[in-house]
């Protein structure tokens, strides 16, 4: 897989999320294109970071989100009263990255795969 491959594999693996989560809007899409643009010049300088890409646009997209639209994604699967966020596990990234529950340490759902909020 090439660098390119992972920052496309990246963007869809992001857009899926906040399309599932019903996130993905102008600015939101806007904030993955950015992401990914920026990794894709550390990708061409770290050719083995390629495996961390993913977890780190997925990072970058939740930074920009929390200036505009707060925190996302949030936690639907524990029961804590609050709203709270979901975080990339493990903090680099990669390999393998996962949505995790910042309050309970659950492991909700792997990048690319979180489940639709559920209604009523």
């Amino acid at each position: 897989m090439t660098s390119d491959d992972a920052l496309m594999t990246a963007r869809a693996l992001v857009l899926r999320d906040l399309q599932t989560t019903q996130a993905a809007d102008a600015d939101s899409v806007s904030a993955l294109e950015e992401a990914v643009t920026t990794r894709r010049w550390w990708a061409s300088q770290w050719e083995e970071g390629k495996e961390y890409v993913a977890g780190l646009v997925a990072q970058d997209v939740q930074d920009a989100l929390l200036s505009t639209v707060g925190r996302w994604p949030l936690c639907r699967v524990c029961d804590h009263d609050e709203p709270h966020a979901l975080y990339i596990h493990p903090e680099l990234g990669g390999p393998d990255p996962t949505w995790v529950c910042e309050a309970s340490g659950i492991a909700v759902a792997a990048l690319g795969e979180l489940s639709a909020p559920q209604i009523g």
